[in-house]
Parts: structure tokens; sequence; C-alpha cells
């Protein structure tokens, strides 16, 4: 397994831009960030349909139960869906990410998601963890996934949202990245 270490903030001690942790042909990204708000309410922005799409740019319709199905649409014509595994409010959310064989992903995504949150003096302490992704996904999303913890931090703030650099480099056939 190799890893490569996160980006700390000197304010925070906060990993910045994550870990990707490689093992074969599989990878995880990993990040840690603190939020200086109150669990319930980054629990909110990481849920709630309509805030996921201000910050995290996808339409998401879910059944918030253990087993229910999920569906993602991102920006970029990516169709997600899967299952919830776990939905402890205001702990932690976690679910399948799979995509079907496309131009981009020739065999396919079948990876999990995990959002844990714990309270702390400061706010709250985000772990995100994207895990059995393709080496080759990971390592694009481990640059693109660390701009949207950074719009999320913003959406918590209400500071304005930049348009993530993958999505400013969008070429003419509509591919993102």
């Amino acid at each position: 397994m190799t890893e490569s270490p996160p980006t700390v903030n000197p304010r925070d001690g906060a990993g910045e831009s994550g870990v990707l942790r490689v093992e074969g042909a599989k990878a995880s990204i990993i990040f840690r960030r603190l939020l200086h708000h109150r669990i319930d309410r980054v629990w909110a922005a990481i849920t709630e349909p309509k805030e996921l799409e201000t910050w995290f740019m996808v339409k998401v319709s879910r059944e918030n139960t253990p087993g229910g199905r999920l569906e993602m649409e991102h920006p970029n014509a990516v169709h997600a869906k899967g299952r919830v595994i776990e939905w402890s409010p205001p702990r932690v959310y976690e679910y399948e990410w799979n995509l079907p064989p496309g131009p981009f992903t020739p065999e396919g995504e079948s990876s999990v998601v995990r959002w844990e949150l714990s309270p702390i003096k400061e706010g709250t302490m985000l772990v995100v963890t994207h895990r059995k992704l393709s080496r080759p996904t990971a390592e694009t999303f481990s640059h693109g996934f660390k701009e949207l913890i950074d719009r999320l931090v913003a959406h918590l703030d209400g500071a304005p949202l930049l348009l993530p650099t993958w999505m400013r480099r969008a070429d003419a056939t509509g591919r993102v990245g």
C-alpha cells in the first residue's frame, strides 16, 4: 500500500488536501477537515438535497434508511446510483457510489463514500472517505474533491462559492477534468 500524506493547515491542523491510499488496482481518498460550525448544521449541509445542490453541485434522490436507494446527478453528466449503507444522524452517512462503464470510466466504478462527523470544542471534525475506487479515478478525484470540501466550508461560512477548477477546464465535448 502506498499513501500520500495530507497537507496540514497550520491554523487548525486538519488535512487540507487529503490522503490518497493505493492498494493494487484500488484506492481510497480521505479528507479530514475542521469545520467551525455545530454538528447539526454540518449534517444538514451534507445531507439536505437543496444544500447539496448548492455546494456539492449534485441533485440527490435518496431514501434515508439503510438499504434505501440513492441516485446522484452530477454536473458533468455523471449519474451515480447505489444504496444507503449507514444513516446515523448526525454522525454517519455512508452510501454506495456506482457508475456504469462509460467513456471516462471504461470499467465503471463500484465504490463507497462515508461522511463522519464528530463534535469538538471548535465545531465539527469532518472525515470523508471515498474507497474502492479504481486508482485512476481516485487520483483524479483526490484533487477535485478537495475543491468540493472547500466549497462546503464556503457554503457553511456564507462566503462566495468558487467554481471548481475541473469545471472551469471543461472542454467543448463536455468532458470535465
